[in-house]
């Protein structure tokens, strides 16, 4: 059997432990043998294709440690990856099925390594000429990570060294056989041009937008076949990294690979009901933790010592050893996870005629912020729905979409922001907005909570609606109760909201906790990245100041029935 089908059959059989991810990927190997070839479905695996890529990985030398020089021995998991990626084919091209590769592990499980193997196959093994192979990251320490993989690799073995020439000093290797080059790419580099052959992405989770990344992907349009290797440990940065967004997606891909059947996915995780301290778990994150004696014991030290430091140092441990996607505990709003599961397809429809509190956050005017309204509508059994529109002037989207690097124009289109004429945000259509929906839906404001900064010009208008009007000042001292109460209603996924709405979630992963001298708390955008807004979330803090007092009032309550209607 080959080491491909061999390996997808001892994890879904229990005989290699795996974590769900790593079985969902080895139960679509197997569907897919099952299904090779027929309609609607064009791939075949062929075995040789993906021996070859795993024979020829055996013959490279290692020369680094004090082992002397001695051949590469693939993991059984790092086999399943190669194999995979060269194995499956069109079954009348012949041209390779995947052109996207995500592998997510935990540092030092061979990462570079395996994307070592892909350069030097790619650069003059696999019968393709004139190969472009670019590896890139924000720096070009970073790039020359797998660069310097790929030259270990040639330096070992004197054989290679005919076939390649290395040009350290330009970032440049030579294949002396495709005519091709493999070369270490930055940021700043020239994309112009580029048809990457093979594209390689080490640690995606540092790169701060996905410039990088589209400009590969783009390049590659016009080749038959082709290869984007991302391969990555999870990080903390779930908004402006393009990483998080993608491994979330693979996730859902896991679950229908029909969405996407030429993306090979390989993320190696513990799974959420896991006891992450448990070190008999670590190999669902570790596949190599059992292949090297010394790994888990020096694992178990660093454990104890994060767990009781506990912030950045437990954030970095958790991230680069247990491959968890999470933030900084001292600093982090709320729990991630726990905010993505509470979304739901509740609309402002299923609100018509309910009590609700309103929050507001509005900008400068004249700068061409956001202003936000927020609303939160009691369900009872101390859950809520939340809702937000923000409101942006016409004349500063461009730039604001430049600078913020996010889709405002789309969330325009998605109704998510309404735009004002001018180079100023039009309060009064912020207030028209609160009369509109009042008198469309049958809501019942019963407060309107504001942030009295830029508030003047609206003020007297806010006693119109007929419900309280409180001013929530903006200090850590007046803030904290319902921020710390928020944060643990987002816990009990207690805060509900449409999983259509982005700029919200947007907005609520940009936050971060920041304490006075007291020990209070509020939160604000993360120092040094100013565009990453937070107004709706803002916004809905400040209903929650008013709403979280009634919650033990209100007696009317949503059933289990009903939320599961509407996809919670």
């Amino acid at each position: 059997m080959d080491d491909v089908t061999k390996y997808a059959l001892d994890v879904v059989e229990g005989k290699i432990i795996a974590g769900k991810s790593v079985i969902k990927a080895c139960q679509r190997h197997i569907n897919d043998l099952k299904k090779q070839g027929t309609e609607g479905f064009p791939f075949v695996f062929v075995d040789d294709k993906a021996d070859r890529i795993i024979n020829f990985a055996k013959t490279l030398k290692l020369a680094e440690g004090d082992k002397g020089i001695r051949n590469l021995n693939p993991a059984p998991f790092q086999r399943f990856i190669l194999g995979s990626l060269f194995g499956w084919v069109h079954k009348d091209t012949g041209y390779r099925r995947f052109r996207q590769s995500y592998v997510q592990l935990s540092r030092q499980q061979g990462k570079s390594l395996i994307n070592g193997v892909l350069g030097t196959y790619c650069g003059n093994f696999d019968g393709y000429q004139y190969p472009q192979i670019y590896i890139a990251a924000p720096k070009l320490k970073q790039s020359k990570i797998v660069f310097k993989e790929i030259m270990k690799f040639i330096q070992s073995d004197v054989d290679l060294q005919e076939l390649f020439k290395i040009k350290d000093y330009k970032s440049t290797i030579e294949c002396l056989v495709s005519k091709g080059e493999i070369v270490a790419l930055t940021r700043d580099s020239k994309f112009d041009g580029v048809r990457p052959y093979l594209a390689i992405l080490d640690e995606l989770h540092q790169h701060p937008t996905n410039d990088i990344y589209n400009a590969l992907i783009y390049g590659q349009r016009t080749l038959g076949q082709c290869l984007t290797s991302v391969i990555t440990t999870a990080g903390s940065d779930f908004n402006s990294s393009p990483c998080f967004p993608l491994y979330e997606y693979c996730l859902k891909v896991l679950d229908n690979p029909q969405e996407n059947e030429q993306l090979f996915i390989y993320i190696a995780q513990m799974d959420e009901e896991d006891d992450i301290w448990n070190p008999d778990n670590w190999v669902k994150c570790m596949p190599l933790i059992d292949e090297i004696p010394t790994m888990k014991e020096s694992i178990m030290v660093d454990a104890h010592k994060a767990k009781s430091l506990g912030g950045k140092d437990l954030n970095e441990f958790m991230t680069k050893v247990f491959n968890i996607w999470c933030v900084s505990g001292e600093t982090q709003f709320v729990n991630v996870q726990k905010w993505k599961d509470s979304a739901c397809d509740l609309t402002l429809e299923d609100m018509r005629g309910r009590e609700c509190y309103v929050g507001i956050d509005l900008s400068g005017g004249g700068r061409g912020d956001l202003s936000s309204l927020s609303f939160e509508f009691p369900l009872g059994d101390n859950k809520f729905f939340a809702q937000s529109i923000s409101f942006m002037a016409k004349a500063h989207l461009d730039s604001h979409i430049k600078t913020d690097d996010v889709p405002y124009n789309k969330w325009v289109k998605d109704g998510l922001i309404i735009l004002t004429d001018g180079y100023k945000t039009d309060f009064q259509r912020i207030l028209q907005y609160l009369r509109d929906i009042q008198e469309e839906y049958d809501i019942k404001y019963r407060a309107i909570c504001y942030d009295p900064h830029n508030i003047n010009g609206i003020i007297n208008e806010l006693d119109t609606f007929g419900c309280d009007v409180v001013e929530i000042r903006q200090s850590a001292r007046s803030l904290n109760d319902a921020t710390l109460d928020f944060r643990l209603t987002v816990e009990e996924k207690g805060i509900l909201y449409n999983r259509n709405n982005e700029l919200l979630t947007w907005s609520v992963l940009n936050a971060k906790l920041e304490y006075n001298s007291f020990g209070e708390c509020k939160i604000e955008k993360d120092k040094g990245k100013r565009t990453k807004r937070i107004d709706p979330v803002d916004a809905l803090i400040n209903a929650h100041k008013l709403a979280m007092v009634q919650k033990k009032e209100d007696k009317t309550v949503i059933t289990a029935d009903y939320l599961a209607e509407y996809g919670w």
